[in-house]
């Protein structure tokens, strides 16, 4: 039986907010990996200028990075161990949360032209 998709439940906001995170866990110009638990704490969350947000090489639409900001988003993505907040604008996501597939990574995503 294949695994369930969206096992936990996250709305659309969480869902997009989550696969933006797991592309700059990717980069480690923006991101650090934890060794011991796999986790990788991104320092600085990119903040969008004109309509649109750069996240690594991407360029995503403000519109679909409003959770980035978000307390409420964070809230949700810790309660189910998805992430964890840290000090300052500092987010870690966990090994599951770097794991979650989110099924948006291809929508929404798409290279910078600048």
């Amino acid at each position: 039986m294949p695994a369930k998709k969206n096992p936990l439940k996250l709305n659309k906001l969480q869902l997009r907010t989550l696969t933006l995170v797991q592309v700059l866990a990717k980069d480690l110009s923006t991101a650090e990996r934890d060794p011991l638990s796999g986790d990788v704490t991104i320092n600085q969350m990119p903040h969008a200028h004109g309509n649109h947000v750069h996240i690594g090489s991407f360029t995503v639409s403000a519109k679909d990075a409003s959770g980035l900001n978000n307390p409420a988003v964070w809230t949700a993505l810790t309660r189910k161990g998805l992430a964890k907040i840290g000090l300052g604008s500092a987010v870690t996501l966990t090994v599951q949360g770097l794991s979650y597939e989110t099924g948006l990574s291809e929508q929404f995503v798409e290279p910078s032209d600048h």
